[in-house]
């Protein structure tokens, strides 16, 4: 585990640790495990929409509806973006026991927005994390030298699978500038060159807010081009296509994706869709979350 000092969340940390215990008991598990190897991924991205307490739309408001999606949904990993410290301690309580999280805020620590990466813990285990910022300082807290409105940020987990005879994958997370496509062009081809530094043994899957739609622009080219698949496209089955960031206003069929599920080649993407579950036309969030069922391969 590299850089603990940067996890927000105290129950992450003991997670992090008790894998590393733990790790070589699996084996007296796998007779049990391997019955369930063919058990899909379920994957999600979700721009969570910060916890405002303005109205309408406030934390107060959603976080009902939030609580439903997620139990309805239960995936195993979800990729969040702009969630601060108490919102991201609310979906950890509304989720339940059986998650935790990892994620930092992207300049000030407890007080800002992160990246968190919630799994399920029957499902995953975290081997390994860190978080590397978008800029020519990439190690360096809140850095920002692209011109970005914001700074911006990826956190990354090697998990171990505990339903697929401990295959490993990589889940990284991101959420790109939503003023600048210079910044932007530097962020996907920065992640870029990250993913290739990792173990090429095993898979990788990114989620993400990406702030652009899919095809027709350079950031979407340059993860594609750097050996990723963009789940949508490669899934055996699709739901019906929405605009991911709907701003509270009726939903846009075909509209623009800007959120997105990206794997390496050999992951399996059975079904792809968006979710759009609200309640009394209510939504969770400004974003709809993207969702993935997945076999690692």
């Amino acid at each position: 585990m590299r850089d603990s000092t940067r996890v927000t969340r105290r129950a992450g940390l003991r997670t992090v640790a008790a894998a590393a215990i733990a790790l070589p008991l699996v084996g007296s598990v796998r007779a049990a495990a391997s019955r369930h190897e063919d058990t899909p991924l379920e994957v999600m991205t979700f721009n969570l929409r910060f916890a405002s307490t303005s109205e309408p739309n406030s934390w107060r408001v959603r976080r009902p509806v939030m609580r439903t999606l997620l139990r309805r949904a239960a995936p195993h990993v979800i990729g969040t973006q702009e969630g601060v410290y108490q919102q991201l301690r609310d979906l950890a309580s509304d989720l339940g026991p059986h998650y935790d999280w990892i994620g930092t805020g992207r300049v000030r620590g407890s007080h800002d927005e992160s990246m968190a990466v919630f799994f399920d813990t029957r499902r995953l285990a975290p081997v390994e994390y860190d978080h590397f910022w978008l800029s020519d300082t990439p190690e360096a807290i809140g850095s920002n030298t692209w011109g970005g409105a914001h700074a911006r940020m990826v956190t990354w987990v090697r998990f171990r699978d505990l339903r697929a005879d401990g295959q490993q994958l990589y889940v990284l997370n991101t959420h790109l500038d939503n003023a600048s496509a210079y910044a932007r062009r530097r962020g996907a081809a920065l992640i870029a060159e990250r993913i290739k530094g990792f173990d090429r043994s095993l898979p990788v899957v990114v989620t993400g807010d990406f702030n652009v739609p899919a095809h027709g622009d350079q950031v979407y080219d340059t993860l594609l081009g750097a050996g990723l698949v963009d789940t949508w496209d490669a899934a055996e089955e699709r739901g019906p296509a929405y605009g991911t960031f709907h701003a509270y206003k009726p939903l846009t069929p075909d509209g623009h994706r800007i959120d997105w599920i990206l794997t390496t080649r050999g992951v399996t993407a059975h079904r792809a869709w968006v979710d759009t579950c609200s309640r009394d036309g209510q939504f969770p969030s400004d974003h709809l979350p993207v969702r993935a069922s997945l076999s690692l391969g």
